[in-house]
């Protein structure tokens, strides 16, 4: 089955992304195309898997919190800049 897209701007995305990436247009398609359906997938984790992974964010979340000192306060962007070592 061929597959026949009239619409200038779908034809100049995909030689846009097939010039890039030294590809033919055929196979820039492709990529676009399982790239999206990968993320697509993604986000549609069934709830068990999501619910799992938000019970452990909010276990780490509580741990973080048990440990931080009382009293504690927000660090300054030029702070936590400096602790990833930007400049």
């Amino acid at each position: 089955m061929d597959l026949i897209v009239d619409d200038p701007r779908a034809e100049a995305l995909a030689r846009e992304l097939a010039e890039r990436r030294n590809i033919s247009v055929n196979e820039a398609v492709i990529e676009a195309l399982e790239a999206e359906l990968g993320k697509s997938k993604a986000q549609q984790r069934p709830a068990k898997d999501r619910e799992q992974f938000l019970a452990r964010v909010r276990e780490i979340q509580a741990d973080l919190k048990a440990r931080s000192k009382p009293g504690g306060r927000d660090l300054t962007k030029d702070e936590i800049d400096e602790m990833w070592g930007h400049e």
